[in-house]
């Protein structure tokens, strides 16, 4: 149903929205949070990325309402931009918790955590770049590697929660811990979320 020789923008500007989650992702993840100053660094850096998320699917937006035609729905364009720039979102989200709690303190559990996240955010830019060649139905073994990777989240987020409430006898150190692991979790969500939505894509139009 497509021509696989022209580059459709719609699916150029969603590998650009994946690239930078890509980016901002492996940002958070190469950094070290060794004091405050740092700390405030990786968040206005993080913030940057969140900003050209938004600036991304500004401009998706406004593609979408002057064409008549899309290569798929709209809304499936749309929610697919939307739940990738979830992602980023998140990972802003939760460094701005360790700005606000002061909290330089990494775990073992919370690098495997964005570890794997950013591996997810690997394998949705190769999911796009292979929507770019429109090639969907090879999109599917990228999905089921980013739901493998949330699995391995979910296993991260039982144990770390057990040994926290287990070991740690501070109850201020308790809900900040607690909070960062469940913002990691939810973050490790949206990128099944991902998965589902472009498998959802490949059903309607492979």
């Amino acid at each position: 149903m497509f021509n696989s020789k022209k580059q459709d923008p719609f699916f150029q500007a969603l590998l650009k929205i994946a690239k930078n989650v890509n980016e901002g992702v492996y940002y958070a993840h190469n950094s070290s949070i060794d004091n405050i100053d740092a700390l405030q660094e990786i968040t206005q850096k993080l913030k940057d990325y969140e900003t050209s998320g938004d600036k991304l699917i500004h401009e998706l937006i406004v593609m979408l309402n002057k064409s008549f035609m899309t290569p798929i729905e709209r809304e499936d364009i749309l929610a697919l931009a939307n739940k990738l720039d979830d992602v980023i979102d998140g990972v802003e989200g939760c460094i701005a918790h360790f700005n606000m709690y002061n909290l330089i303190e990494v775990t073992e559990p919370m690098r495997q955590f964005l570890d794997f996240i950013a591996k997810s955010t690997d394998e949705m830019v190769k999911a796009m770049e292979l929507l770019n060649k429109k090639k969907l139905v090879e999109m599917r073994e990228h999905c089921i590697l980013i739901k493998d990777y949330e699995r391995q989240c979910d296993e991260i987020f039982r144990s770390s929660m057990g040994d926290l409430f287990k070991n740690e006898k501070d109850v201020l150190r308790i809900i900040i811990f607690k909070d960062i692991y469940e913002q990691f979790e939810e973050i490790a969500d949206s990128c099944q979320t991902v998965a589902n939505t472009i498998e959802t894509i490949i059903m309607r139009n492979a």
